[in-house]
């Protein structure tokens, strides 16, 4: 018998958790697996544990303060019993009961080492431009062989025997999927797409927390691919690109009015974000990356989300002083 160990990292997920939870609970599987549920929670205020209890989760608890993307994954991975783990966001919904077994059918017959399945947005929520962003990295074509070290942990499974020698990098401010993804790639190991292994993935940001998300991941990014630059004439080159595209897109589907303003404004917060990220050139101290991990309080089932110790303006006013 095998076990597949769900793992889910949560802060105050209540709204969508408990329908990502139904989803995982109904998946068939093959006879030979069994699942295994954790929540590694830092901190809810609101309904999340509660929730989680309600469907079987087994509850790991990881501190604000030692909080990373990468520690808390490690911490659950630690805690989990199964051969296979299985990554997916505590607001992205398994899109059918066949997501898991379509996911980690690579890793049991030893296709792949560590797989990433496909993503959506919902309908009426997810902005027009971040679908567009889903349909480039998340194509209708899986390829279990693909070349280089793409992976997203929103929706993703790992062996057990590939995670172990490595782990999760637990300092970076993001991207901890794809940095184990380069190393396992570099190891000879194999990463693969599963296109029929989806989620719904529900973002609910301000232009500013997409902003910060841009921002983060770039940090890693020029680490792990310092090749890659990113200037002012990039940053122009791929707005009016993102743009253009977008908006012939909308202008397909008949929503060119309606999602004009949003579209400019994403991919002004994707790319200035990713500039920024590309060209910060201090070392973040432990309290500035926690304003990263944690955004700026929102609304998010007649809840409040409790404040992060630094705003976006405090840490811009720290950027300037940096370099002054």
């Amino acid at each position: 018998m095998m076990t597949a160990s769900i793992i889910i990292r949560a802060l105050n997920e209540a709204k969508w958790l408990g329908k990502a939870l139904e989803s995982c609970t109904q998946q068939t599987l093959p006879e030979d697996v069994k699942l295994e549920l954790i929540l590694v929670d830092s901190g809810s205020t609101d309904e999340t544990i509660k929730i989680a209890k309600r469907h079987g989760c087994r509850i790991l608890h990881i501190s604000k303060t030692d909080f990373t993307f990468g520690r808390s994954l490690n911490v659950g991975c630690d805690g989990a019993a199964g051969d296979i783990l299985v990554f997916i966001s505590a607001h992205c919904i398994p899109s059918d009961p066949n997501w898991l077994a379509n996911l980690i059918a690579p890793l049991r017959d030893g296709t792949c080492d560590y797989v990433y399945g496909g993503q959506h947005g919902l309908e009426g929520v997810t902005r027009f431009s971040e679908e567009q962003v889903f349909a480039h990295y998340f194509p209708a074509e899986s390829d279990l062989k693909q070349a280089g070290f793409f992976c997203n942990n929103a929706n993703a499974a790992i062996t057990r025997k590939a995670w172990a020698p490595i782990r999760f990098d637990e300092e970076v401010t993001g991207l901890e999927d794809m940095v184990l993804a380069k190393a396992i790639v570099a190891g000879g190991g194999q990463i693969g797409y599963v296109a029929d292994a989806g989620v719904t993935h529900i973002h609910e940001e301000t232009y500013r927390q997409v902003r910060r998300r841009y921002f983060r991941e770039a940090l890693t990014m020029r680490d792990i691919m310092p090749e890659v630059q990113f200037n002012l004439f990039d940053l122009v080159r791929c707005f009016m690109a993102g743009v253009t595209h977008d908006l012939v897109e909308a202008a397909q589907e008949r929503v060119f009015w309606k999602e004009l303003a949003g579209i400019f404004a994403f991919r002004f917060s994707q790319y200035w974000g990713t500039y920024r990220g590309h060209n910060e050139h201090r070392t973040l101290s432990r309290s500035q990356k926690q304003g990263y991990y944690y955004p700026r309080p929102t609304k998010r089932a007649g809840r409040k989300i409790k404040p992060s110790q630094y705003t976006e303006g405090q840490l811009l006013e720290a950027e300037t002083k940096s370099r002054s």
